[in-house]
């Protein structure tokens, strides 16, 4: 699945201040007029704030729908205007906040006021002309990406249709001369994102933090270093695993490509891994497979066969879920939905799912196509609006996932349940294959899977370095392929120019999205799906394992999810799964036929990155 996906409203909807106001409105807070203020004072500025913090996040969620879906000069500048307004509030009331750090506090008003510093992405100094600036920034990076084309073959190209050309082509010129395109669409980007940088961690450090990465990082109901520290762990876990992925990759590519274009050792140049980010390698698998992997199905051919698009996979998604117990989607969901991308006008692809009132008017917005991929991401955005719907009834400061990486997780979980047996029962698949086909499968999901877990760490890596003032803007680029080369193994296809700013070519970055959700939710969803086919009673190999129609784990995994942000994350994931911390070690397990049973018979001392494998 390509991650062209955020949690609902792009970061507005899923933070946990997902919410827009006026200076106005914050200054209409209470101020506590005695010299100390007392713990009724902490209850009741939380109390006002959060009411007009969720009041005024009602318009800028809609305005940001409507940009999202008609790119203009003036959607630009509505949402911008809104933007300024909230990120102000924000800054208010994080600033009074600090007020009540002394205090013995209630469980839940302490939360809620560590919630409005924490909640703010990109915070912006107590300055209204920079708060203003900051705005500006943000609507224009967003803009300059998603309007993005590429001039190549004597015509215009978006996004998609270079992504296209990486999927598919195997040409290594004409994949070379799509990447760079793409690549020249994000080099504007770097001196206003190194503007923003400096405004931002301006408003971090008046709210007491170093930078902005280490205000990111206790989001995590941890300190800083304690969760970069944790990362690393899990990290650890599942690096032999994907070290064994690269190298069997690799060899596979210098075979196909020949020495010349990918050698047998060292890093692999990105623009042949079949995505523009070299983030997911599952359009490669034809070079890649291993012997009998024609054997396997291919779930793009089988949507085609079956007549299905845009709305009909959607449907199947949502068929999912309510096999376990979940209410279908409403009808509004149907309605006001984007399915396909519109012919007459511009709008943002980059997938997401959406809580316009923080009820029930959930919606996704997709370019879908008829793809195995997309069949795939759609249950993940669907994913996200079950798990809003679930906590609609918490307070409006909880309205959110335990952390991002469990909002990103939910879908994705579901997702590993697309497995032949279900397919079967569907009218998919005609015919379940038998085990001999089981190698073919998991190289296709881990191709996806285990391919994506050092690109989902080091994006926001790369970010705290720079957020700490380690990596300044002249050396963006160049720290950007260090770190790719030492976590993926994979490497610049060429030089590239002194003004490239490739991190940019990825949406998250202009965008302002953490990453590291992604990369958490690569572990949870293996996490969780081991626990729910334990609670199912499933005894066979997990990717075979399936929890299609099973309402007992349905209830048990909405009840997770009702509890939203309201306690620290380690009591939702032991809700679930019976376990306080998070573990790679189902990834692995999960994986085992294909690395135990294969992989180690294939390759052993290949080199990935600077690492010896350790097969």
């Amino acid at each position: 699945m390509v991650f062209k996906k955020t949690v609902s409203t792009l970061a507005i909807a899923t933070s946990l201040i997902s919410l827009s106001a006026c200076e106005e409105q914050a200054n209409n807070h209470q101020e506590a007029v005695a010299s100390e203020p007392t713990v009724q004072d902490a209850e009741i500025f939380v109390k006002e704030a959060e009411a007009a913090l969720h009041e005024s996040g009602l318009a800028l969620g809609r305005a940001s729908w409507i940009q999202a879906n008609f790119i203009t000069h003036d959607t630009n500048a509505l949402v911008a205007d809104l933007d300024e307004k909230y990120t102000a509030l924000g800054v208010a009331l994080a600033g009074k906040a600090k007020r009540f750090d002394g205090l013995d506090l209630p469980f839940d008003v302490r939360r809620k006021l560590d919630s409005f510093k924490l909640a703010l992405t990109l915070p912006a100094p107590a300055n209204a002309e920079k708060t203003r600036e900051l705005s500006q920034i943000k609507a224009s990076l967003d803009s300059t990406y998603s309007t993005g084309k590429v001039d190549m073959e004597g015509k215009s190209k978006t996004l998609g249709g270079v992504s296209s050309i990486i999927a598919s082509d195997r040409n290594p010129e004409r994949l070379l001369e799509a990447w760079n395109g793409w690549r020249k669409v994000s080099a504007p980007m770097k001196e206003e994102f190194a503007r923003l940088t400096a405004i931002a961690n301006e408003g971090a450090r008046e709210l007491g933090y170093a930078d902005v990465g280490t205000m990111w990082r206790p989001n995590y109901d941890m300190e800083a270093d304690a969760f970069g520290a944790e990362v690393d762990r899990l990290w650890g876990q599942v690096k032999p695993l994907y070290d064994a992925l690269h190298c069997h990759a690799r060899a596979k590519l210098s075979d196909y490509y020949g020495d010349r274009v990918v050698s047998d050792k060292g890093a692999i140049p990105a623009h042949l891994l079949g995505n523009m980010w070299a983030q997911q390698w599952g359009n490669i698998y034809s070079i890649v497979k291993p012997e009998g992997g024609d054997s396997a199905y291919d779930l793009t051919a089988l949507l085609e066969k079956n007549g299905y698009n845009a709305r009909k996979m959607s449907k199947a998604a949502d068929d999912f879920f309510v096999s376990m117990g979940f209410d279908a989607m409403p009808e509004t969901f149907w309605d006001r939905s984007l399915f396909t991308k519109p012919a007459d006008r511009e709008v943002a692809c980059h997938a997401s799912a959406w809580n316009l009132d923080s009820k029930d008017d959930i919606r996704i917005k997709m370019c879908m196509n008829v793809t195995g991929e997309d069949f795939v991401t759609v249950h993940h955005e669907i994913g996200h609006n079950i798990y809003q719907r679930a906590y609609n009834k918490q307070d409006s400061l909880y309205q959110n996932g335990a952390h991002d990486g469990f909002h990103e997780a939910i879908g994705d979980m579901i997702a590993l349940s697309i497995t032949p047996d279900y397919l079967q029962q569907v009218g998919l698949l005609d015919t379940v294959p038998t085990a001999e086909a089981d190698t073919a499968i998991l190289m296709r999901q881990a191709l996806e899977k285990v391919a994506f877990l050092p690109f989902g760490l080091m994006v926001d890596k790369w970010r705290w370095q720079v957020f700490s003032g380690e990596v300044t803007p002249k050396d963006y680029n160049d720290a950007w392929w260090k770190l790719r080369e030492e976590y993926q193994g994979v490497k610049a296809p060429n030089d590239r120019p002194d003004n490239a700013f490739d991190p940019g070519a990825k949406y998250h970055i202009p965008a302002n999205v953490p990453y590291m959700r992604y990369f958490l939710a690569h572990i949870l969803q293996f996490q969780f799906h081991k626990a729910a086919c334990e609670q199912a009673g499933w005894e066979g190999p997990l990717h075979r394992c399936s929890v299609y129609g099973n309402k007992e784990v349905g209830a048990k995994f909405n009840a997770m999810m009702e509890m939203g942000a309201s306690k620290p994350w380690p009591d939702a994931l032991e809700a679930f799964t019976g376990t306080r911390q998070m573990d790679g070690s189902s990834v692995v397990a999960y994986f085992a036929p294909l690395k135990n049973g294969w992989m180690n018979r294939t390759k052993t001392g290949h080199v990935v990155g600077k690492f010896l494998d350790q097969i």
